[in-house]
């Protein structure tokens, strides 16, 4: 199934104007898989709120077991020392399920929020369960923003990357930061770390693609994509030596196994819109690849490889996989990887599927 849209961004671009007028508010709930660019606004409100050398007098901060509702009301009631305010963040605290009194306690809170306090409920290791029809939410909207950090598109991450090299005396074409984003993935954590990897080791001040393979760590989707590319090139003896790599590296065959169904299922749909006289464009926008050059790529490559097989064989891939993903679960141990060594053969002899 493709992918989720991305949720609105209105608050996200209302966060962005509060901080660039030195204007934070009152309270905000901050959430989503990005890491990173969480952590990253968390300190730009920091210092919007907080006076340099003076956090530990008005920073007040508490994690997962230690939050409850009596610290925060303890923590929002203190007042700020030789500043104007304080910041209370409150990380891995479920807002949304405290019970009735609970949740009036934090209504009663949010709605008498003193002037001098910003408040944060910040999401790491949990995920907050929204629900549309909460007054709870709905205060939260009204006093600041509920703020969902989204995994960035391409052409955004592109960019970024673009930038932190510049920032590390280094240059790099949009499109091999592309590739960077396919070979590390899109989580700006560990591209950050790439990115300084790179730019500390690389001998020249122009980063290039050769620079990025001998030095990027790649993830094991980009690994499995090799794999399952070259076998619909039909190129089985790369595709056995990448699959074999990937087991001496200890990597999870069911990992393994849940990339090359959800590749098959790419290459089912390009099929599909072969046949239904459809192009890339419309390809992309069913799997919502987004822009970039890179995706663009992929998105080629995807539709190439499958002029090569019927809609059937390709239907037949997709069923395999997922029938090889339940005797992988079931298999006993250390035998694992033997499923998968059969499932690369079968699939690489294109027989014929009727």
């Amino acid at each position: 199934m493709p992918p989720k849209k991305k949720a609105d961004n209105s608050a996200m671009q209302e966060l962005k104007r509060d901080l660039k007028a030195g204007t934070p508010k009152s309270a905000y709930l901050f959430y989503g898989e990005e890491a990173f660019l969480r952590d990253y606004y968390l300190d730009r409100l920091k210092e919007a709120v907080l006076p340099a050398g003076l956090e530990d007098f008005n920073l007040h901060a508490a994690r997962g077991k230690e939050c409850s509702l009596d610290w925060i009301e303890q923590a929002v009631d203190c007042l700020p020392m030789m500043s104007e305010r304080t910041l209370v963040t409150v990380t891995d605290f479920d807002l949304f399920s405290q019970g009735e009194k609970g949740r009036d306690r934090l209504m009663a809170l949010l709605s008498a929020l003193p002037d001098y306090c910003t408040l944060v409920f910040v999401y790491d290791l949990i995920s907050p369960k929204l629900d549309g029809r909460s007054k709870l939410l709905a205060l939260l909207k009204k006093l600041g923003g509920v703020v969902n950090f989204q995994r960035q598109d391409e052409e955004q991450l592109t960019g970024w990357i673009c930038r932190q090299f510049k920032k590390a005396g280094k240059s790099i074409d949009t499109r091999d930061a592309g590739y960077l984003v396919f070979l590390c993935g899109d989580l700006m954590h560990d591209l950050d770390s790439e990115i300084g990897k790179i730019a500390a080791y690389c001998p020249h001040d122009r980063v290039t693609r050769a620079d990025i393979d001998a030095l990027a760590v790649p993830k094991v989707d980009a690994v499995v994509f090799r794999m399952t590319d070259a076998l619909a090139a039909k190129d089985f003896d790369k595709a056995a030596s990448v699959l074999a790599d990937l087991l001496h590296n200890r990597e999870s065959p069911v990992m393994i196994l849940s990339v090359m169904g959800k590749y098959f299922r790419q290459l089912y749909t390009a099929r599909l819109c072969l046949d239904a006289g459809k192009g890339k464009a419309e390809f992309m926008d069913m799997w919502r690849m987004g822009g970039g050059y890179f995706m663009d790529q992929q998105a080629q490559r995807l539709l190439d490889g499958a002029r090569r097989f019927s809609p059937a064989w390709c239907r037949y891939a997709v069923r395999r996989c997922a029938e090889a993903d339940a005797a992988v679960k079931s298999a006993p141990r250390g035998q694992d990887g033997e499923v998968l060594t059969a499932l690369l053969a079968e699939l690489a002899s294109g027989r014929r599927v009727a």
